[in-house]
């Protein structure tokens, strides 16, 4: 009898195991950083499923006025988002089945390039496990040697892996964020030292012209009459 109870949980817990792996595989989360340069575009593809979530996150990190033309296309061709010059932006969708294709346009701008972050989440993106489920659930349930509910460590596994997935995601976009803001310090940071150069510059030619305009002033005419 003790064999068969352990037998019993080394069944549980690969069943289980399977559940946790296939309950984290679920979400995909990757990032992207590119340089985008001036009066060019670019186009991406990335391919779904149906009654899959496709979300897209992009940041403009570096570039004159931080902004950026973007647009997403179904598979059949229909627009479903577009920003206007925007420094960042977020669209979220359910999908069918086929290729989306989103772009990022800087045709707008004749001499500044721009460094583009973006982020792809895709959920439900798995067909799920090999074989039902329904079926080792109904054994363990009518062998009563196991204290606990499938249902429950299910539903606990799914809230960590959504609070996993929600602080990377949350920690990339800092990052981005970060990124951008030190970007646009060490531009301030030139743009103050060269204004500063040059104030130096006037100040220096102001004053020697002002000595100069002094001096004048109180040379004895009478010499050079003489």
């Amino acid at each position: 009898m003790g064999a068969q109870a352990l037998s019993v949980f080394a069944f549980v817990f690969l069943a289980e195991w399977s559940i946790f792996a296939a309950a984290f595989s679920q979400a995909l989360d990757s990032d992207f950083t590119f340089t985008l340069p001036a009066g060019r575009k670019e186009c991406f593809y990335q391919t779904m499923k149906k009654d899959a979530s496709l979300e897209i996150e992009y940041q403009v990190l570096d570039g004159a006025g931080l902004d950026v033309d973007f647009v997403l296309f179904s598979p059949s061709g229909d627009i479903l988002a577009t920003d206007h010059r925007k420094s960042d932006g977020v669209h979220t969708m359910e999908t069918q089945d086929g290729d989306y294709m989103f772009c990022f346009d800087n045709s707008f701008s004749s001499v500044s390039e721009k460094i583009i972050f973006f982020e792809l989440i895709l959920d439900n993106m798995e067909d799920g496990m090999e074989g039902d489920p329904e079926d080792w659930r109904e054994y363990v349930q009518g062998t009563d040697l196991l204290d606990m509910k499938l249902e429950d460590i299910l539903e606990s596994i799914n809230n960590v892996k959504a609070r996993l997935g929600k602080s990377v995601q949350i920690q990339t976009i800092l990052r981005a964020f970060e990124a951008r803001d030190r970007n646009l310090q060490e531009s301030n940071y030139e743009r103050v030292n060269l204004w500063s150069a040059t104030n130096l510059v006037v100040m220096v030619l102001v004053s020697s012209v002002q000595v100069y305009m002094l001096r004048s002033l109180f040379d004895d005419r009478r010499k050079t009459r003489t």
